[in-house]
């Protein structure tokens, strides 16, 4: 009797470095239009109801958006290191407070803009600290 032939293994698709830190940019832009569409659907909740919620279009697509930026994620950490990575996560707090000062009318004030740039010294450091450099 012959062994049933298996088929030769396939070689995974690799990120590159610099793939694996835009997809995480990527996560970030995902995880502002998931706040943007959270904010807007909770704006126009008018009851809290279960019929509201499970209605409520612009929730789902939110959340939605919050399952692509954990896919991209997930992808991106396979190849990337989590150290350097993760931490550009944190710029989504940045395009949040963004998006809420120009689209939503928030105030800002020196903390957030402190804030802010603590946040984005933070991951610029990071990367240049990159141990693969």
């Amino acid at each position: 009797m012959s062994a049933i032939p298996t088929p030769p293994a396939r070689e995974s698709f690799r990120f590159s470095h610099h793939q694996s830190i835009g997809l995480v940019f990527l996560c970030t832009l995902f995880g502002v239009a998931a706040q943007y569409l959270i904010k807007t659907s909770a704006n126009a909740l008018t009851v809290l109801t279960i019929e509201a919620l499970l209605t409520n279009w612009a929730l789902w697509l939110g959340l939605a958006m919050y399952g692509i930026s954990t896919g991209l994620l997930i992808l991106a950490l396979r190849d990337g290191e989590l150290s350097l990575l993760y931490p550009v996560i944190s710029l989504t707090y940045v395009w949040v407070t963004i998006l809420s000062v120009t689209v939503f009318n928030e105030s800002i004030n020196i903390f957030k803009i402190a804030g802010i740039t603590v946040i984005c010294l933070g991951v610029a450091l990071l990367g240049k600290g990159d141990s693969r450099s």
